[in-house]
């Protein structure tokens, strides 16, 4: 093992470097996702080997727990070749070595392996050969298994994550379903805008409206905030826009010029008055629909924002992190055409894929649904590791993790 040397404060451009051109990538393991993680200690380790090349980075974020102990984690960490049984061995030698002297009680890790890789509807449990001989040296460093689960709330990461990789004409391989609700948001005028901290008002207005439909806890605007700050060009909001008033006014132009077509056309034309009464009644349900949210709105000749993402780019990846959505628009269908710019921005500068985020391995739920209409990739993750540090403790601090999971998600 005297191969390798270890650090535990490395500077950004280094760090940074390193984790953005490895093929296990990811934002969680970002030099700034410790900013982020105000109320996390962190620490920046790091492996060189005899050459004096970096071959494997890891920010561990450091939680404070009763009694001057610490719990450990590496969130979609550490980044190297698990393969590397020497390497990987040394690494968490190591890192027990300063565990123990945080008085951490268990390191947790949920590394961004890949055990299979499928699209929904071929779901599949047939993981990779290589599946087995990363746990057998997850097993050497001492690492705890918590079981390939299948639910989101089972782990501090899911570990199962809808994911859209980089295509040259997205718009051409979606499902036509898909296709057919973006007419129905490009039907209601509904316009597509990004930008960045000048649209968190908006933004997060919008999640709040998703937590109490939802009865879910997610952020609120100085969390936002603190993201865009903190990632700056690399972060992005999107925001779905309409105006109601528009839509309403031109809505009664279109009736009233409809019942003189009406009114004047030919008695021998029956066909032609067929779908003039068609046009008609589908405009007058429209008037229906748009008249009450217009009179809730106040009836003002502005646009509004009625859906919205926060996405940031990190390396060669994009993780859609936050959206939220006024559900008196749901008919207007935002989402579907915020997602797509979201991917066409990601696919624009680079991004070898957009994570939409996690979903429930059943792939029966509403989430898994919903993202289904983007054709995207299910890709299984190998799961959560503890590794005890303080075995006498570990029992009780695995039981009182538990209750400040949720704190710990990204």
């Amino acid at each position: 093992m005297g191969n390798y040397r270890f650090v535990t404060d490395m500077n950004q451009e280094e760090y940074d470097g390193f984790v953005k051109n490895h093929q296990y990538c990811n934002l969680l393991q970002s030099y700034n996702w410790a900013k982020v993680k105000k109320n996390w200690d962190h620490l920046y380790t790091g492996v060189y080997n005899s050459s004096g090349r970096l071959v494997g980075t890891g920010l561990v974020l450091i939680k404070q727990l009763p009694m001057h102990l610490t719990m450990f984690y590496l969130p979609r960490g550490p980044i190297m070749d698990y393969l590397n049984e020497d390497l990987m061995v040394f690494y968490f030698n190591e890192l027990k070595k300063i565990a123990k002297q945080h008085h951490c009680v268990m390191i947790k890790l949920d590394p961004a392996i890949h055990v299979n890789d499928y699209k929904s509807s071929e779901y599949n449990e047939n993981r990779y050969p290589s599946t087995e001989r990363y746990m057998e040296i997850f097993k050497k460093i001492g690492a705890v298994h918590y079981g390939f689960t299948t639910y989101i709330e089972e782990t501090a990461q899911a570990r199962y994550i809808s994911n859209v990789y980089y295509q040259e004409d997205i718009e051409a391989n979606l499902p036509k379903h898909t296709k057919r609700l973006i007419k129905d948001a490009d039907r209601r005028n509904v316009q597509i805008v990004h930008g960045g901290p000048e649209f968190l008002d908006d933004f997060s207005r919008l999640v709040a409206m998703t937590e109490d439909r939802k009865h879910v806890a997610l952020r609120d605007e100085d969390y936002f905030r603190l993201l865009m700050d903190t990632y700056g060009d690399d972060a992005v909001i999107f925001l779905a826009k309409c105006n109601v008033y528009d839509l309403y006014h031109k809505a009664l132009d279109r009736q009233q010029q409809l019942e003189k077509d009406i009114a004047d056309n030919p008695a021998n034309a029956k066909k032609k008055l067929r779908r003039l009464q068609d046009q008609l009644r589908s405009t007058e349900k429209e008037i229906k629909e748009f008249k009450p949210m217009l009179e809730e709105l106040g009836n003002e000749n502005k646009e509004i924002a009625i859906a919205g993402i926060l996405s940031i780019q990190y390396g060669n990846t994009c993780e859609m992190l936050y959206a939220g959505m006024d559900q008196r628009f749901k008919k207007f269908m935002p989402q579907y055409k915020e997602y797509i710019e979201n991917f066409k921005w990601a696919f624009d500068r680079g991004c070898k894929y957009a994570d939409m985020g996690g979903v429930e391995g059943t792939l029966d739920d509403g989430l898994t649904k919903f993202k289904d209409n983007f054709n995207p990739t299910i890709n299984e993750f190998i799961g959560e590791f503890d590794i005890p540090v303080n075995k006498l403790l570990y029992p009780a601090a695995k039981k009182a993790y538990q209750k400040m999971k949720a704190s710990s998600k990204k």
